[in-house]
């Protein structure tokens, strides 16, 4: 007899073909990973992609009319096509990079820049870079500063940071000597694009990953007299700039974070921030010294995270501090307080000490100033 549409017979059948199914398409779902986000491939000249969440990927392909295209990954980008090339005696092709901060109006999500210098108590950043032989390049941050916390066009002061440099290419300017910025040594070159002033750090030889603190740099152009601690840092970012060809350049990880907490500008940008004296008292033989440095807050408010900025007279070599950090081992030099004493009170002091060197007739240094202050010295 047939049965029934209705019967038990043919109720079971179709409840074990259901499930079945159902074990099938689980089994596909298990053995069938999700998909993954895309990268974002970006050709348009001056286009851009968020990644991370809170920084900027942007081609920047400002300096040529050939093409070229960066793709966005989840923790940087890296150069798919880059044509061309331009003569090495001049201004590269672009800088394709990845930026916390503003460029030409061009915001990252949440950031708190552009930010007072004398308010940011530490800006940690940390990079992985992916190089190439088959080019001419070099891999660098570019930091901003302007006297006003603008987030368009052309900025005051850039600080360049060349972690790497492939072919015959040479930063705008001419070397002024060299430093020790965040325990490496540099070279350093300081001169004008016609737009902004320019100085540069060069690595001796290639760094491919590196955690710093950007302050550490900024300092040193607040001593050399191409910033104060009036001004803002509009953006820190970290990329390429290539002359010919440069596909296969990456930036495998960025990381950027500003703080702030230092004591700020009461008096507004261009004011002072407060008063200070500086007392120098050294021990002094043949070819070497100590000092004993104590910095004075004579104004009426405290300073938070303090900055001593001064130069070693010709000769001078610093081999060890205590008490500070200092970045510079000769000519101008940036003393950052240790984490115990970065407060001083308002008619308070601190003092730190250096050892060095020096040949010739031994002097004091010239030119101390506290956050940008110029100091009084006692």
């Amino acid at each position: 007899m047939r049965p029934s549409p209705h019967s038990p017979r043919t109720a079971r059948g179709l409840l074990a073909a259901l499930l079945s199914a159902l074990a099938a398409v689980a089994a596909l779902l298990v053995a069938t990973p999700p998909a993954q986000a895309a990268d974002t491939v970006i050709c348009e000249q001056f286009g851009s992609a968020v990644v991370q969440g809170r920084y900027v990927v942007q081609n920047n392909r400002w300096g040529t009319s050939a093409a070229q295209c960066v793709t966005a990954t989840d923790t940087g980008f890296r150069v798919t096509q880059a044509d061309g090339s331009v003569p090495t005696n001049g201004a590269p092709k672009s800088y394709p990079s990845v930026f916390n901060g503003c460029h030409y109006t061009n915001c990252s999500p949440g950031t708190n820049l552009p930010a007072q210098v004398s308010a940011i108590s530490s800006a940690p950043s940390s990079i992985s870079y992916g190089y190439v032989s088959s080019a001419v390049y070099n891999a660098s941050y570019d930091i901003w500063l302007d006297p006003t916390p603008r987030t368009d066009g052309v900025n005051r002061t850039e600080i360049m940071i060349w972690f790497n440099r492939v072919g015959s290419i040479q930063p705008i300017g001419s070397p002024v000597g060299t430093a020790s910025v965040g325990g490496r040594s540099w070279e350093v070159w300081t001169g004008s694009n016609g737009s902004n002033d320019v100085i540069s750090f060069v690595a001796p030889s290639a760094i491919g990953a590196w955690s710093f603190d950007v302050m550490d740099f900024v300092d040193q152009a607040v001593a050399r007299g191409l910033a104060q601690n009036s001004w803002y840092l509009t953006s820190v970012q970290a990329g390429f700039e290539p002359w010919q060809n440069g596909a296969g350049l990456a930036v495998n990880s960025f990381s950027s974070t500003v703080n702030l907490g230092g004591g700020g500008d009461p008096g507004g940008p261009g004011q002072p921030a407060t008063a200070c004296q500086v007392t120098y008292a050294a021990n002094v033989w043949q070819g070497g010294f100590t000092a004993d440095v104590t910095v004075e807050n004579t104004g009426s408010a405290p300073v938070e995270n303090w900055r001593l900025g001064f130069t070693l007279p010709s000769g001078q070599r610093v081999t060890s501090s205590w008490n500070a950090d200092l970045s510079g081992s000769s000519g101008a030099v940036t003393a950052s307080p240790a984490a115990h004493n970065a407060r001083i009170a308002a008619g308070g002091s601190q003092t730190f000490g250096f050892q060095g060197t020096y040949s010739g007739t031994f002097g004091k240094p010239t030119g101390f100033s506290l956050n940008g202050t110029a100091c009084t010295s006692a």
